[in-house]
């Protein structure tokens, strides 16, 4: 049997939204006969002679259109920037024409993740950026429902349009067990979704 692989793809500046990618993951992973590949994307820069490494230095490779290709699954992170996702995901989503033309994400499971400095600093306008590329993609968007009961406890991050963390003006706030199991939940939920899916279009 083959495995079902959801592609975490996020940007992080300070390491809250790796925190919060890796959670999603985990999520995923604990779907039998699912598995994750995280990945990021360079940062971008008002220097145009700034090159990125081919490489990072740490953390998880670049992603390329090859793991769009491939996944059977995507979640996407940012941060906020101004109620918006950051500059370096907008660049990577711009980069996937040939994804887009080719049909590769037609049909397959998303969902979205974001970090923020302050509690009401436009999570939910930022997940809802992130979605608008996803839906020209052919996705299937996916959220977090009210059944999830932390939805209705958390007093930080976490909401129904996907998962978010609180990471405070400094950057320094710690996951709270809400945020984590939200995360968490938004991984199981495409992951589940992508693994029926791929079943229904093998038969």
């Amino acid at each position: 049997m083959t495995h079902t692989e959801i592609l975490v793809v996020y940007y992080s500046r300070h390491g809250s939204t790796l925190q919060l990618a890796r959670a999603v993951a985990d999520g995923v992973d604990s779907v039998p006969g699912c598995q994750s590949r995280l990945r990021t994307v360079p940062s971008v820069s008002a220097n145009c002679e700034a090159v990125a490494a081919t490489v990072p230095e740490d953390g998880p490779p670049y992603a390329e259109p090859q793991d769009l290709k491939e996944c059977d699954g995507l979640i996407l992170g940012s941060p906020t920037r101004f109620g918006n996702m950051a500059a370096a995901m907008k660049y990577f989503l711009d980069g996937t024409l040939n994804n887009w033309v080719a049909g590769d994400l037609i049909g397959k499971p998303a969902a979205v993740f974001t970090s923020t400095g302050s509690l009401h600093g436009g999570q939910e306008s930022t997940l809802l950026s992130m979605m608008l590329p996803l839906f020209h993609h052919g996705m299937v968007l996916m959220g977090l429902p009210y059944s999830e009961a932390d939805l209705a406890a958390t007093r930080s991050g976490g909401t129904p349009y996907g998962a978010s963390h609180w990471a405070g003006s400094d950057g320094k706030h710690s996951m709270s067990p809400e945020e984590l199991r939200l995360a968490s939940a938004l991984g199981r939920r495409v992951a589940s979704l992508g693994q029926r899916l791929k079943v229904k279009g093998a038969a």
